[in-house]
Order: structure tokens, then C-alpha cells, then sequence
């Protein structure tokens, strides 16, 4: 049952208006850290390498959560199961971030002088920021009840990053790092 958007935000909270509001407030304020961290790395003689599909990710990113808010029941019950993977995926995105530190962008930004992080969860997987992501994309609209958003989305993610990640794999590579 879809509710007014109006209706997830002035009506008592809810466990599922709390998680909205902190997927915004996380998303908006991790927006921000990426853009100065870009505009640091690229003062620093860094080069952005596949810009033209990251408007791609932006609207990707904008129409899962605006089709969620425009489709969540305020009083859906979350699944304490689900709510335990949302908060896992939380703390290995908050690991990530804390691991790369200033590298971490929303966009490509490479140069020959840059170090590769391999600490954190970068000694285990290659990307995962993208882990995250991809968790998410599938988890959130799972635990508010709206499993065909997380299908769709899951898959139109995946299309995207496929190409994302062989762009950063093959900057890796021309920088004689290996991507994998």
C-alpha cells in the first residue's frame, strides 16, 4: 500500500520514516565528503577517468530512493533479520569509508602517484564500497516490503557497475597495479 510522500515524514515517526531520514542524511553528507575529497585529489594532479556514465549512478542512486519514498508504507513492519543486515551493511560501509579515507570519491580519480589502499576491507575485496552498495540497493527495499524495487534496481545496478568496475580495473592496470 503506497502512502502520500507528505505522510512518511509528518506523521509520528516510524522505524521505517527513521531509516528514510538516515539514508538521506547519509547519502547527502556522503555526497559532500566525495566532492571535496575529488576536488582535493584533482588539485593534487589526479585525472577522472569514465565521467560519462556517472550520470548514470546519479540518477540511478536518486530514482531507488524516490521510487521508495514514494512507495513505502510508513507502517510496514521491519523484519528484525533485515533491519541486522541494513545495520551490517552500514558499519562495513562505514569501515570502507574509514579505510580509504580521503581517496574515496563517487567518481574515478586516479594518477600515477597514488597509493592503493589495501588496508580495512580493502586486504579482502577489491571494491568494497561496491559490496555496499550493492547490499544495499537489494536490502533496503526488501526490508520495507518492496521486493520488486530491489530487483529491478539490483539489476540496473549491476549493468552499471559491470561497466564502472572494468573502468577502474583497466586505470589499475595502466597504473601497474593490479584491479581484481
Amino acid at each position: 500500500m503506497t502512502k502520500e510522500l507528505g505522510d512518511i515524514f509528518t506523521a509520528a515517526p516510524t522505524l521505517v520514516t527513521w531509516v528514510l531520514i538516515y539514508i538521506i542524511v547519509q547519502r547527502l553528507t556522503e555526497l559532500i565528503y566525495a566532492n571535496r575529497n575529488t576536488k582535493c585529489l584533482l588539485a593534487e594532479g589526479g585525472e577522472e577517468f569514465g565521467a560519462d556514465h556517472y550520470q548514470y549512478f546519479i540518477f540511478l542512486h536518486s530514482a531507488w530512493l524516490g521510487i521508495i519514498l514514494l512507495m513505502v508504507d510508513p507502517l510496514h513492519a521491519i523484519h528484525p533479520a533485515m533491519l541486522g543486515l541494513f545495520i551490517g551493511t552500514q558499519l562495513l560501509r562505514i569501515w570502507t569509508l574509514a579505510s580509504i579515507g580521503r581517496w574515496w570519491t563517487t567518481r574515478i580519480i586516479s594518477a600515477p602517484h597514488f597509493d592503493r589502499v589495501k588496508r580495512g576491507p580493502y586486504r579482502f575485496l577489491s571494491h568494497p564500497n561496491y559490496t555496499v552498495v550493492v547490499l544495499e540497493i537489494a536490502i533496503v527495499p526488501l526490508m520495507l516490503g518492496l521486493p520488486a524495487v530491489a530487483l529491478i534496481f539490483s539489476i540496473l545496478n549491476a549493468i552499471l557497475l559491470r561497466h564502472r568496475i572494468g573502468v577502474e580495473n583497466r586505470v589499475l592496470k595502466q597504473r601497474g597495479v593490479d584491479g581484481s
